[in-house]
């Protein structure tokens, strides 16, 4: 049996446990190259409908010289596309984003900045007071061009088919270096607009910025929210009126970063004493109130989506864990460890009565995360949802996600999940992304079932590292037969790190024939 040395609980004392992912040191042992190229091996066959690019971002570089990052939010940012032609064609491209950080530390061939989880002597803050990003969150495809995000600061514009790093997007000057602007901006389906929150962590005045630009990119709305305490949250959720922050207690002393030097995880303390709460903010009324729903105390790093149901209420899925997992992301490359279990949940809110009054959860608690959802058109509610478990989550050792979720709200409370396991070594190496099938033609409403959301079809693309190989490839799945397996596997020529978000955007359709004389 493969072991990794653990500290017991008492002091001094050491214990052999079980090594519940064999061989992950090689997913973070090396630093990719950059590359563009047809993939020459597709094995199985592709739907001819798949056309478009997944994109995926994450840390891809955890070293600089003499100094090795400990944290898994602390590599360079990198993103990834696999370009699907339609005629199994495939094309990969991936690229570090040339951030600030980047350019400044490969020209110094040494690490510079203090990061997430890794502080050094010497290292430095941007401006004195903020981590200067990784960019290494989020790809977001918006008004013809492609963003990478990091967790805050500006995002960055990337040429969407080569990748090239164009420089910090400010939208036409609506923000600039000191705006927070956080990780997951979202695209309204329906209407083009973007929507994206960001932090302020002052201490006398904490408060939450909610933006609303239009679908060009010129900034429509900038809300200002206070805040009781300087929280640390990283994701929302977007309703056809409303903007849903869960507000965990998780607090960042950012004068522990700026006074102390010590790492924003150092910085951040739970306290859960204090609780939780649902913050829904109106995304186009700025007269309209702000609700506060209280909540038991909890944490949740990521939402899966929000709609409302046939009677107007707002509907809330999100993934609800018992605490925060930041701290289960070190040291590379022992992870999760200790990781809760988590599980999908969906809550509707009465706004009038400012309460939940619904709340079901699936049966799957392996340590959910990376959720994905069918894009809401409307109001609907999304009724599928995938995401990323482990299998051994519940069990002490490293451990990584190895298994594909899908869940069916319409099955109800406690309905288990439709699970894809890989096979033993082998670890799926970032959020899964969802391509739909073109719409079908339209049916007779009275062939559709009342009050139910009809499933949405499509592909399923998510990263695979085989770690007995030192391998990576694409699988490929039937979004509603995720247990069926893949039916498709784009092989790569090179190994690739862990990703961290994904996105699709589909390819234009083709223009039509133009007569000549």
């Amino acid at each position: 049996m493969s072991t990794v040395e653990a500290t017991s609980g008492r002091a001094g004392a050491a214990a052999e446990i079980e090594d519940l992912a064999p061989g992950l040191e090689r997913l973070f042992s090396f630093v990719p190259e950059e590359r563009s190229y047809e993939v020459g091996e597709v094995r199985g066959k592709l739907p001819a409908w798949l056309r478009g690019t997944c994109y995926w971002n994450g840390p891809g570089r955890f070293r600089r010289g003499e100094q090795r990052y400990g944290h898994w939010l602390d590599g360079d940012g990198m993103v990834t596309a696999l370009r699907f032609d339609g005629d199994g064609r495939v094309h990969f491209t991936n690229r570090f984003v040339r951030s600030a950080k980047w350019t400044a530390e490969e020209a110094a061939g040494r690490a510079l900045f203090r990061t997430f989880g890794t502080s050094f002597p010497g290292d430095r803050l941007a401006r004195g007071i903020a981590l200067e990003s990784p960019v290494n969150v989020s790809a977001v495809p918006f008004a013809g061009t492609l963003f990478a995000c990091g967790e805050q600061g500006l995002p960055w514009e990337l040429d969407p088919v080569t990748l090239e790093t164009r420089g910090p997007f400010t939208f036409g000057g609506a923000l600039n270096p000191i705006s927070p602007f956080a990780a997951h901006a979202k695209v309204d389906p329906a209407s083009g607009e973007l929507f994206n929150f960001g932090l302020s962590y002052a201490r006398e005045r904490p408060s939450l910025h909610l933006y609303r630009f239009d679908a060009g990119g010129s900034l429509l709305a900038r809300r200002r929210v206070p805040l009781e305490r300087p929280v640390s949250m990283h994701d929302f959720c977007l309703a056809p009126g409303h903007a849903v922050f869960h507000v965990g207690p998780y607090h960042l002393d950012l004068q522990a970063v700026v006074g102390s030097g010590c790492s924003l995880l150092q910085a951040l303390r739970w306290e859960p004493e204090l609780g939780s709460e649902l913050l829904i903010v109106p995304l186009r009324q700025a007269e309209e109130a702000i609700v506060r729903v209280p909540m038991e105390p909890g944490y949740c790093l990521h939402g899966i989506g929000a709609g409302e149901d046939p009677s107007g209420r707002l509907v809330v899925d999100l993934i609800e864990l018992a605490r925060p997992v930041y701290d289960q992301y070190e040291k590379i490359p022992d992870l999760f460890r200790n990781v809760g279990p988590g599980r999908p949940v969906r809550l509707v809110v009465d706004l009038e009565r400012r309460r939940v009054v619904e709340r079901l959860a699936l049966g799957y608690e392996r340590a959910p995360d990376f959720p994905v959802a069918v894009p809401r058109l409307g109001a609907t509610v999304a009724e599928d949802a995938w995401m990323l478990g482990m299998s051994a989550a519940g069990r002490e050792g490293r451990k990584f996600f190895d298994e594909l979720v899908h869940c069916d709200w319409r099955r109800g409370a406690g309905a288990v999940p439709a699970v894809w396991r890989a096979p033993r070594g082998q670890y799926l190496a970032g959020e899964p992304a969802f391509a739909p099938m073109p719409p079908a033609p339209p049916v007779a409403k009275s062939a559709l079932t009342v009050g139910a959301a009809a499933p949405v079809g499509g592909a399923l693309v998510c990263p695979l590292f085989d770690a007995v190989r030192g391998e990576s490839r694409y699988l490929v799945f039937d979004a509603l037969n995720v247990g069926a397996g893949p039916y498709a596997e784009v092989r790569l020529e090179a190994p690739l790190p862990t990703a961290f978000h994904a996105a699709f955007a589909p390819a234009p359709p083709p223009r039509p024939p133009v007569d000549r004389p």
